[in-house]
């Protein structure tokens, strides 16, 4: 499947911006910047970010409703939870976690940033290749 055909929101440009904090591929489309920020994140088959925390001092996290193809998500300490169309997950502010594609799949989810006071994302390590490769 090509990217442009997995969902109704388009794929966007290659998200070089925060290139860094993934491994693989990513794309961003931000789908609106305006109350509530959402963006629209496409992974190429393997593509995930790196352990990340949204801090607030008052409410904040985060939301991710996936749209297209298979993919992940883990908590710090917890097992990972395999994701598909119409799963919503909810990260409340201070938890570690990554999310992104299955080895052999693209994926796309909608990511929104749950209004808060102070919100900042802390990015730390890359989800080593064998802890990935566990899944």
């Amino acid at each position: 499947m090509k990217p442009e055909e997995m969902s109704v929101f388009p794929t966007g440009k290659t998200n070089d911006a925060y290139a860094q904090y993934f491994v693989g591929q990513s794309y961003l489309n931000m789908l609106s910047t305006e109350q509530v920020v959402v963006g629209n994140v496409t992974f190429e088959p393997g593509c995930r970010n790196n352990w990340h925390i949204h801090h607030a001092d008052q409410g904040g996290g985060q939301m991710l409703l996936v749209t297209a193809g298979q993919g992940y998500y883990q908590e710090w300490g917890k097992e990972a939870r395999k994701l598909q169309p119409g799963d919503v997950v909810h990260i409340p502010a201070g938890v570690k976690h990554w999310h992104g594609a299955a080895p052999d799949t693209w994926f796309q989810h909608l990511a929104i940033e749950v209004p808060g006071e102070n919100c900042r994302t802390e990015w730390c390590e890359p989800v080593s290749d064998e802890d990935y490769a566990k899944l």
